[in-house]
């Protein structure tokens, strides 16, 4: 039986894959037509699964093309010496490994040309593959040759620049027997950052070719293979949820389908329904994986990621999308931005959401001890009714209460940027409180910035907190606007609208409405901007 992939490339007989057809047709038509297409996207995307689909389609016995599939990971900090010598024997290996998938080997005149050539520098590779064309069409039916070019930025960096202008010379040439026909490079970096020099790029001839996250068509082709092998059915809301917590990130697909299918013991006679996808999704949320580490070490690289992330998340103008700006740009190759519909920055995807304020939530804050009241009964418990569901308009009552019992001491929580830290502590509370109760939390994110959608569930009821900063009167009733017409989304009666007040002269505010037919409890929470001159005279 196969499975759903999350090591590497996947291969359609071993795992479950989404076919992207209409992807494969582009990028070959590109291939036919002699362009040099550069593809470079964060790492677990599907790239190298991919190419390797691609390239199947064009590696067959009657194929007037040669393709040769490079990878460099492993020449990363290498001196350039030591990459040419070990491109050519790469050269020859992907030739030999061609040939025989055509039931031919390499010829005398062939073996000979190899073996008398000097890749020392990029010139050379030029003309090394000059006369590599004449030969191999003169000694097979082979028009042209494809090369093909995997984690590219592992190139050693005193060799990109003449690399890179000897493939713009070679594409410029007016030849028809031009060698390479067409370039694949494959990557994470781009052109520009691979251009250590920050001079204009020599490759600038290049066909960008854009290789999307899965849409929610494609998460359903995935997952229709597994039940059409085993019989067992998804919910269609699991679909819609995976695809929704995810965008469609391959490795986040599939490692919830694999913690679907293959972890939480379901038996195959029972249909996978929205409560397996909630411990699920709570399990990838709080395990570590490559891709989670990917992402906590990427953001964690520059100190001042924090500062643009937490602004991306806090304001509904968010920051826009500049990839001439080298720390948008970064983001945006790291996978953990991506341009919205109107030009800004949003996260990727709620998953990473999440995790990015994990990362910088300190991991104690200090006022644990403070968010109950003194005359507490039995802690958090306190805030179920006799049958067990939530009194949440308490609970968030009290969250109110205990930041004004805090006071100024909210600023004094670690390593948290002051228009963070009142969301930060928000997440803190409702976490501990659902852990105790044992619920589930995650985020349902819209846009990605500005408003952020908490949603509990337990004991079958849905409660959903929706998050914001004040940005003046006119924001405020538009987020009530919009929490209503979440709620009708997510078939539910009543909401929870949280904002902070940053303000030299905060509003405090607590009131019930009804919008839309739907009964919406606001805050407005009032976060302090400077710490007391003299906290010792203070008595909180």
């Amino acid at each position: 039986m196969r499975r759903f992939g999350t090591q590497g490339p996947v291969h359609p007989d071993r795992n479950y894959i989404v076919t992207r057809t209409e992807e494969i047709d582009d990028f070959i038509r590109r291939i036919q037509d002699g362009r040099y297409i550069v593809v470079f996207a964060p790492r677990q995307t599907g790239k190298t699964t991919f190419f390797l689909r691609a390239l199947e389609v064009l590696a067959n016995p009657e194929s007037i093309y040669l393709t040769i599939q490079l990878n460099f990971e492993e020449y990363h900090n290498s001196h350039q010496s030591i990459f040419y010598t070990h491109l050519l024997q790469d050269i020859y290996d992907e030739i030999e490994k061609a040939l025989q998938l055509r039931n031919e080997r390499i010829s005398n005149s062939l073996q000979t040309y190899i073996d008398d050539a000097d890749l020392t520098e990029h010139i050379s590779m030029r003309r090394f593959f000059m006369g590599l064309e004449k030969i191999i069409r003169k000694e097979y039916n082979i028009e042209r040759i494809i090369l093909i070019i995997d984690e590219f930025d592992g190139i050693p960096e005193e060799a990109v620049t003449g690399f890179l202008h000897s493939l713009r010379r070679i594409y410029l040439s007016d030849s028809t027997e031009r060698c390479p026909h067409s370039v694949g490079i494959v990557g994470v970096k781009n052109i520009t950052q691979l251009n250590f020099d920050r001079s204009i790029s020599p490759f600038n001839v290049q066909d960008e070719f854009y290789l999307p996250n899965f849409n929610i068509e494609q998460v359903r082709e995935l997952l229709l293979q597994y039940t059409h092998e085993v019989g067992q059915q998804f919910d269609p809301m699991v679909i819609e949820s995976i695809h929704k917590q995810t965008a469609g990130q391959p490795f986040l697909v599939n490692r919830i389908a694999q913690i679907l299918t293959e972890e939480l013991e379901i038996s195959k006679t029972e249909t996978i329904s929205i409560e397996h996808f909630l411990k699920a999704h709570s399990q990838i949320l709080h395990e570590s994986n490559t891709n989670i580490e990917h992402l906590t070490s990427n953001v964690r690289k520059n100190p001042k990621f924090e500062s643009i992330l937490m602004k991306i998340m806090a304001s509904d103008d968010s920051v826009p999308f500049n990839l001439r700006d080298e720390l948008i740009s970064e983001l945006s190759t790291y996978g953990v931005i991506r341009r919205s519909t109107d030009g800004m920055c949003e996260i990727a995807n709620p998953i990473y959401l999440y995790t990015i304020l994990q990362t910088f939530k300190p991991t104690v804050n200090g006022l644990e001890q403070q968010y109950l009241p003194e005359d507490t009964n039995n802690g958090f418990l306190d805030y179920l009714t006799s049958d067990g569901n939530i009194q949440m308009m308490r609970l968030l009552d009290n969250f109110r209460d205990f930041i004004a019992r805090a006071g100024y001491k909210i600023l004094e929580v670690p390593d948290t940027p002051q228009e963070s830290v009142g969301r930060h502590l928000l997440l803190s509370y409702l976490e501990q409180f659902v852990k105790l109760v044992g619920g589930f939390m995650h985020i349902e994110v819209q846009t990605g910035r500005g408003r952020l959608d908490l949603l509990i569930t337990h004991n079958q009821r849905k409660y959903i907190v929706e998050t914001k900063v004040w940005r003046g009167n006119a924001r405020y009733d538009a987020g009530k606007r919009q929490l209503a017409s979440y709620l009708k989304t997510e078939g539910a009666s009543e909401g929870y609208y949280v904002v902070f007040d940053h303000r030299t002269n905060p509003e405090p505010r607590s009131e019930s409405d009804v919008v839309d037919g739907y009964s919406i409890r606001s805050y407005v929470i009032p976060v302090l901007q400077h710490l007391p001159s003299n906290n010792n005279s203070l008595d909180l």
